[in-house]
């Protein structure tokens, strides 16, 4: 008799009580969160002080167990009287029978590679690929130099973590400007997992596709399944974060993110800017991107531009043998461009084809008229005594103070010598005028210096081919 009596209050309740409890959860949390976490929560029973309530995934049980539970007993004890615990399963009925078609899959899926064009662990919807691998960027093909060796060495201890073992920094974050090889790493983090360790699931995403698959998943009215899917991610990868736009999608990254650190798996993230850079994101989210490890991979310098134009070359000549690029041209390249990757590869990209078309032994000449658009106006400018300073110095790896210091052993006279010859050919200022910016010798002492590489010039074809490059990098900036 009692039992019934509690089968008739619990169906009393249901019909009276919770709606009541739906209204309170859409107050305490907003719409916003209501919608993602407690719209499809439907109540089940009320059994000695014990209420029951369901939810279709096990993401979002676990989820609102993890994070809500302590407020939603507090607003469900509001109307049920004498309530000692409220108890969150997973129904087997009502289902959802549309998906939205997203896949995770493991990483040695021969189906998925076939899939997804050489990248076996992506998000589907119908056709629609997602963010698929290169295979050409491995941590094997990655050039390594001081400015990225940080993001390297950080990158390479994410994809060496054993499964199960304590994660070292979570998130990690990389940033730089574009072209300088944030998506590389990215990408290399993705195949070495699957090369050591393929039973893990990883995914790598781009912020657009993320949010192409959030959009169709709201279309499609089928939200929890899409958050589900991320549930058996263990490494996730998003690239080009600083395009993550709009408030709802930035909130449903938001919960991913939560879900995937608070459950020990990694996740690494790349953009333009550092996290407290990135205006369009909620400080909150911010602040918890900057709390895990954040590098940066910085502009390369010349002995990285070098490596990378002479791997770039390698490459090239693999495809073609008749390529031949000689080291001065290469030198003249990685003087001529700053700027890291894409600008270096388009650089030598010109100079390749400007050579393939001739048929001709590429010279520094032809090179900077292959690149002499490159040049902004701003650079377009007189030339200085310390520009060639500078550029002496960095060819010759001479301090500027020994260049203009009264030392005379052979590794700086010559440069030094190099120096004045190229003041007095590029600039008009006097022989005495040279001699003073020059550490204050006099005119004879500059004059001399003339006549020696002058005479050199004729003789010796090194050091013709090392004045010629600097002449270029001077003019050119």
């Amino acid at each position: 008799m009692g039992e019934n009596t509690d089968i008739q209050d619990a169906g009393e309740d249901m019909k009276d009580k919770w709606p009541r409890v739906v209204k309170r959860l859409r107050s305490e949390f907003g719409e916003d969160l209501y919608s993602s976490w407690f719209a499809r929560m439907e109540f089940e029973e009320l059994r000695n002080s014990r209420l029951v309530v369901s939810v279709p995934t096990r993401f979002l049980r676990n989820w609102i167990e993890s994070h809500y539970q302590a407020r939603l007993f507090r607003l469900c004890a509001a109307e049920f009287a004498a309530l000692d615990s409220v108890h969150v399963r997973v129904r087997t009925r009502g289902l959802p029978q549309a998906r939205t078609g997203l896949a995770v899959r493991g990483l040695n899926d021969p189906a998925a590679e076939a899939d997804s064009g050489g990248f076996p662990s992506n998000l589907q919807s119908g056709n629609s690929r997602g963010s698929s691998l290169d295979q050409s960027l491995t941590f094997e093909t990655f050039v390594l130099g001081k400015s990225n060796a940080l993001a390297h060495a950080a990158a390479l201890r994410v994809a060496d973590a054993r499964a199960g073992a304590p994660v070292s920094f979570n998130p990690l974050f990389i940033h730089s400007g574009a072209g300088l090889g944030k998506t590389h790493l990215l990408n290399a983090i993705a195949w070495r997992i699957r090369q050591q360790q393929s039973s893990r699931k990883v995914l790598f995403i781009t912020a657009e596709r993320f949010m192409y698959h959030f959009i169709a998943a709201l279309k499609s009215r089928d939200v929890l399944s899409f958050k589900d899917e991320f549930q058996n991610i263990d490494v996730l990868l998003i690239d080009d974060f600083q395009f993550l736009q709009g408030k709802s999608m930035q909130q449903e990254f938001c919960h991913t993110f939560n879900s995937l650190v608070d459950a020990k798996r990694q996740v690494i993230i790349a953009a333009d800017v550092p996290p407290a850079q990135l205006e369009s994101i909620d400080q909150r989210m911010r602040s918890r991107l900057a709390g895990g490890l954040v590098v940066d991979i910085e502009t390369p310098e010349l002995e990285l531009r070098r490596q990378i134009l002479h791997a770039r070359l390698a490459e090239a000549r693999r495809k073609d043998p008749r390529i031949t690029i000689s080291d001065e041209v290469i030198e003249f390249v990685a003087n001529r461009i700053p700027a890291g990757g894409r600008e270096l590869d388009g650089a030598l990209n010109r100079v390749v084809a400007s050579q393939q078309v001739t048929g001709a032994m590429m010279t520094i000449e032809m090179a900077a008229t292959a690149l002499r658009d490159l040049a902004n106006a701003s650079e377009m400018t007189r030339v200085r005594i310390d520009d060639i300073l500078r550029i002496i110095g960095r060819h010759y790896n001479v301090p500027r103070a020994d260049l203009l210091s009264p030392r005379r052993a052979r590794s700086i006279v010559r440069p030094r010598q190099v120096g004045m010859y190229l003041a007095k050919k590029l600039t008009p200022r006097s022989l005495p005028e040279i001699g003073r910016r020059f550490g204050g010798r006099d005119h004879s002492t500059v004059l001399h210096a003339v006549r020696k590489i002058e005479g050199l010039l004729k003789t010796d074809d090194q050091l013709a081919r090392e004045v010629s490059l600097l002449m270029k990098l001077i003019e050119q900036g």
